[in-house]
């Protein structure tokens, strides 16, 4: 469904990270209250990164420390001492042979510059560690052959922001560089608005609210993501989320919420953390509540969905609103805690 419309002047953009470790050289230096301390509890606070992977870069040497300016090997159990640096180096990603695959697409608009799709719940936006295969842009690259934007690399022509795998709905892909640039730069302006409808654990106290609270690299769970305090976010990023209340539902409570940024996870970790977590995540303590446990056919994932999508196209400079339908599943979790 396609419309053309004003764009309200406080409508914000999503921004998105893909949470993977960015390649390059990064310098941490010991401060001083964190002297004497393990050298990888240390590292692991700093870098964002979980014990276990500063342990795996140091055994593999692309974590090092400067011994007068001359790298040295690093043990986990090294003690660290104030104003010592470290260097972490990353290699670029292995690149996968990322192949054209007749993978189902659920196109909402497409023309010469942009295509907008609906995507399904467990369908995994690119190519990644275990997931190789099947993805979006196999789908894509079938589809489209050589037309898709190649900002994005090799292994993720035309994607211009992404969702979680086991999130669904609209998310928009760039046909031509041009159109790549102009959708990033959308999102950095924050012009693009995305609009998600999720299922929340419990009754929120009030119709509407703003969470704001930096989002970072879980300090130990390297796969997820938390909530730091302002005065010590250290590495995490200014979030900023808006919820609304749709309707009042039996122990839980259907919600829309507006991205003001776009950090990885964001809707999960900040609805978790004022402690009303997402229906169905298995991640933020959403999955084992009596409703899942009575309802498993219901649940693969969080109940949480990208309803609608206001951009301007890169050519017509037109602003366009499209909106996708609740998935099934989603619509039957409502039906039943409406009961």
């Amino acid at each position: 469904m396609k419309e053309i419309m004003d764009l309200p002047e406080d409508f914000a953009a999503e921004e998105w990270s893909d949470g993977e470790e960015a390649a390059g050289e990064s310098r941490f230096t010991v401060k001083p209250e964190d002297a004497g301390n393990r050298a990888d509890a240390v590292l692991a606070a700093y870098t964002g990164l979980s014990r276990s992977a500063v342990q795996r870069h140091m055994e593999e040497g692309q974590l090092v420390r400067l011994v007068g300016g001359i790298p040295a090997a690093v043990t986990k159990k090294d003690k660290t001492t104030a104003g010592e640096v470290y260097v972490l180096t990353l290699p670029q990603p292995a690149a996968y042979d990322v192949a054209p695959e007749p993978v189902p697409l659920d196109i909402v608009y497409e023309d010469d510059q942009i295509i907008v799709l609906n995507k399904p719940q467990g369908m995994v936006v690119h190519p990644a560690p275990g997931h190789t295969g099947g993805t979006l842009v196999n789908g894509l690259l079938y589809h489209c052959g050589d037309s898709l934007s190649g900002i994005g690399g090799v292994q993720r022509p035309g994607i211009v922001h992404r969702i979680d795998r086991d999130t669904s709905g609209l998310l928009c892909v760039a046909k031509t560089d041009a159109a790549h640039t102009h959708l990033s730069a959308q999102l950095s302006d924050h012009s693009m608005h995305r609009e998600y409808r999720t299922i929340l654990i419990g009754g929120l106290p009030e119709e509407q609210g703003t969470v704001d609270a930096p989002i970072g690299r879980h300090p130990t769970d390297r796969k997820k993501m938390a909530v730091y305090a302002k005065n010590q976010s250290g590495s995490a990023r200014n979030a900023v989320s808006h919820y609304r209340v749709l309707e009042h539902l039996t122990g839980h409570t259907y919600a829309e919420v507006v991205l003001e940024t776009g950090r990885t996870h964001q809707i999960r970790v900040h609805m978790a953390h004022i402690g009303h977590p997402v229906l169905g995540d298995p991640v933020y303590g959403g999955s084992n509540t009596p409703f899942v446990r009575r309802n498993p056919a219901l649940f693969h994932g969080q109940l949480l969905h990208a309803a609608a999508l206001i951009l301007t196209h890169p050519t017509t400079h037109q602003t366009m609103r499209f909106t996708c339908p609740l998935p099934e599943y989603f619509e039957q979790a409502l039906g039943r805690l409406r009961e």
